[in-house]
């Protein structure tokens, strides 16, 4: 999929300097994914001596539009390869964003629909579903009704490029209809249509039962069923008589056909689809239409390689970024190992073929592009937290019952992996980021440090070499990191986000720091020990439930009183889903419920606000009794990683913790039981039925479960 201009998106790609592993976000078919636009977008520019380490400056790239189209007041269809794009009015006008996607192109940027030479009055649009909205408008088509409407007109409008348009009369006397619907399409790319670049319409000619368009690359037709009566190409108009009785309905059906071929099939659709079909029935009414929403968009942002077609994972999210985004892709398939680990073992898959190998230091790298990291520190390699996510994904997925045979097989990767943390960490004690001569992020050692001992239990259990040097290199990294990354100060301390490779920490707060509380699922139930010490973990908990972090709608991407707070700022200070649910997560492990509940609770609000689809990102403005929370207008949603992290946040009540290997699931549930009783059905460890409730004392008792399974202590 192309990009929409040049420049990057807030975790999108750019050009970089630091070698093969750092590369722009693909699309389908290997093209750079859409994305949006950031501070440091750019070209980056090192001075004359490469190795002098003089300071890089990022020069704005030529063309970069002020603006791109608002997305949040779209709705937004997707079921990849294929989008929908619309405004609340229903009309395809051209403008914007809007229109009907395919893999990347607009196939058809304008549909407009006429009854007896009006427009009918929007009265309402709404979601049906990930894949398709619905959008009602009325008009008066007899002359004796007065002010009510006796024609309702509905679209529903599709993602695969399908568009049905029923007429209901409510009028006592037959109805004479002339419809009119007017068409026309660009193909533009999406990375044209967002930066302003789309072009003029394409002239049409009469196709059968429509219209077509053609250009250089490629075409589209439109087919009507009914056929039309009239077809004008000069207009790019159809045109239908409609005899309408007396409280009867009519529909025509268009269908957009990108170069000859029917609607693509949407590669989450259908019986193969990699999650379970789970549900969730609770006191708290929103946690039912939460999960059924996440799974949907999760469904809806599949995609399959084509060389591969049994490998599926997903797109980072609609409708910027329809493409492969390692580090998202992995995260998101960690979130949702309770639905199963097909999702995960089909993007270990696609991923390992991607790995950089031969000789040389980026041997073993997952490739991945750059990303904004916020005011206060340098962008950040994706490939790095791709390439520390492999070994932690597989090791996570084993537990949950990954077929040992896909572990062996997937195996060698995630050793490539290790084997690029042990030499690119060297002698040292931390990983810089990005490499070389990048500063040591705390994120990115709590990542490298998890890695390292669930990589470790892996190659073990397996009779591989390396587990004991990858211990040894974690416990150097856990004796120093209490002292290296604390910045002590009257409130009691906080981790620094960063150290320079001269010392100096980078003290700002924010989300970045929730990792260090996800130290991963090890054996017999337990978590991996973490980089904090018990008091420093009390006192980062204390820091996150701070209203300076907690919003009430989640965790600020940065603290509020940090220099350069912006609650619109992506890595500045807007509510991240992804990192609330690392939050909450981590929190609710180390025994710090109270902080965990009020996040959960705050995301929860949100996502009832949102109608349940979470946006990878919202403002962070702080709650107040009455509030919603403020879409961001660049936010992805549907979005990989939140909608992963509504299936994570809605389990992580009942606290599962399966070790497959070992035939046993440990359960340490919320005690406090923040939604009250909570149901989890269908849920799979070992490729089994699981299902779990939660009392509202925060009892958790196992329903159902595989044969062998045994609940630990």
């Amino acid at each position: 999929m192309p990009m929409p201009h040049p420049s990057s998106g807030p975790d999108g790609g750019r050009p970089s300097e630091h070698g093969p592993g750092h590369t722009r976000p693909a699309g389908r078919g290997g093209a750079p994914a859409a994305s949006r636009p950031d501070r440091d977008a750019g070209v980056s520019l090192l001075p004359a001596g490469r190795g002098s380490g003089a300071p890089r400056t990022y020069l704005p790239l030529p063309g970069r539009p002020a603006d791109l189209p608002p997305a949040h007041t779209t709705l937004i269809c997707a079921a990849l390869p294929g989008l929908a794009i619309s405004t609340e009015e229903g009309q395809l006008t051209g403008r914007g964003l809007e229109g009907f996607y395919m893999a990347g192109r607009r196939i058809l940027s304008r549909c407009l629909v006429r009854v007896a030479g009006r427009e009918p009055l929007a009265v309402q649009a709404r979601m049906l579903a990930a894949d398709r909205a619905r959008f009602v408008g009325t008009l008066r088509a007899s002359p004796d009704t007065g002010p009510d409407p006796d024609v309702v007109v509905e679209r529903t409008r599709h993602a695969e490029g399908i568009e049905r348009i029923t007429l209901r009369s409510s009028a006592l006397r037959a109805l004479r209809l002339p419809v009119e619907v007017a068409l026309g399409t660009d193909l533009a790319e999406l990375g044209d249509v967002a930066s302003g670049r789309a072009g003029s319409e394409l002239p049409a000619s009469v196709h059968v039962a429509g219209l077509r368009w053609t250009c250089p690359t490629g075409h589209v037709t439109v087919s009507a069923d009914p056929p039309p009566t009239d077809a004008l190409a000069s207009a790019g108009l159809l045109r239908w008589e409609l005899e309408l009785p007396p409280g009867g309905t009519l529909t025509v059906e268009l269908r957009v056909r990108p170069n000859g071929h029917g609607p693509a099939r949407a590669e989450g659709r259908g019986p193969a689809g990699p999650f379970a079909e789970a549900r969730v029935e609770s006191d708290e009414p929103a946690a039912e239409a939460l999960l059924r929403t996440c799974v949907d968009d999760l469904r809806a942002l599949l995609l399959r390689d084509p060389r591969h077609p049994t490998d599926a994972h997903l797109a980072a999210g609609a409708p910027w970024r329809c493409g492969l985004a390692p580090a998202e892709a992995l995260a998101a398939a960690r979130m949702t190992l309770p639905l199963g680990t097909r999702l995960a073992a089909g993007t270990l898959r696609t991923l390992a073929r991607t790995q950089l190998a031969g000789p040389g230091p980026h041997s073993g790298l997952v490739p991945g592009p750059l990303r904004d990291s916020g005011p206060h520190l340098p962008p950040g390699c994706t490939a790095t937290e791709a390439t520390l996510l492999f070994p932690v994904l597989l090791a996570e997925a084993w537990r949950w019952g990954l077929a040992e045979r896909e572990v062996v097989e997937l195996l060698p990767a995630a050793e490539r992996c290790l084997e690029w943390l042990r030499t690119t960490a060297g002698d040292g004690t931390y990983l810089p980021d990005p490499q070389p001569g990048g500063p040591f992020r705390c994120e990115t050692q709590a990542h490298a440090h998890r890695a390292a001992l669930l990589g470790a239990d892996l190659l073990d259990a397996h009779d591989r070499p390396g587990g004991t040097g990858l211990r040894h290199w974690a416990q150097e990294m856990r004796a120093a990191f209490c002292d290296d990354f604390w910045v002590d100060d009257p409130a009691g301390g906080r981790p620094a986000a960063a150290r320079t490779q001269d010392g100096r920490p980078a003290p700002q707060l924010g989300s970045s720091a929730a990792h260090l509380l996800d130290t991963g699922l090890s054996g017999s139930g337990e978590h991996a020990p973490g980089l904090l010490d018990k008091a420093q973990t009390e006192q980062l908990a204390w820091l996150l439930g701070e209203p300076a972090m907690d919003s009430g709608w989640g965790l600020r991407s940065l603290g509020e009183k940090e220099a350069a707070y912006n609650p619109f700022g992506h890595r500045s200070g807007a509510v991240r889903v992804h990192d609330t649910a690392v939050a909450v997560t981590g929190l609710a492990a180390a025994g710090h419920e109270k902080e965990a509940g009020s996040l959960l609770s705050g995301v929860l609000a949100a996502a009832r606000s949102f109608g349940g689809r979470l946006p990878e990102m919202y403002a962070g403005e702080q709650r107040a009794r009455g509030s919603a929370p403020l879409p961001h207008p660049a936010a992805s949603r549907p979005a990989a990683t939140s909608a992963a992290a509504g299936v994570l946040l809605l389990c992580s009540l009942a606290g599962i913790r399966p070790d497959a290997p070992a035939g046993t699931v440990t359960l340490r549930p919320f005690r406090t039981a923040p939604l009250g009783e909570i149901v989890l059905t269908g849920l799979r460890i070992s490729d089994a039925s699981f299902s779990v409730r939660v009392s509202r004392l925060g009892l958790a008792v196992v329903e159902e479960a595989g044969d062998g399974l045994q609940l630990g202590v």
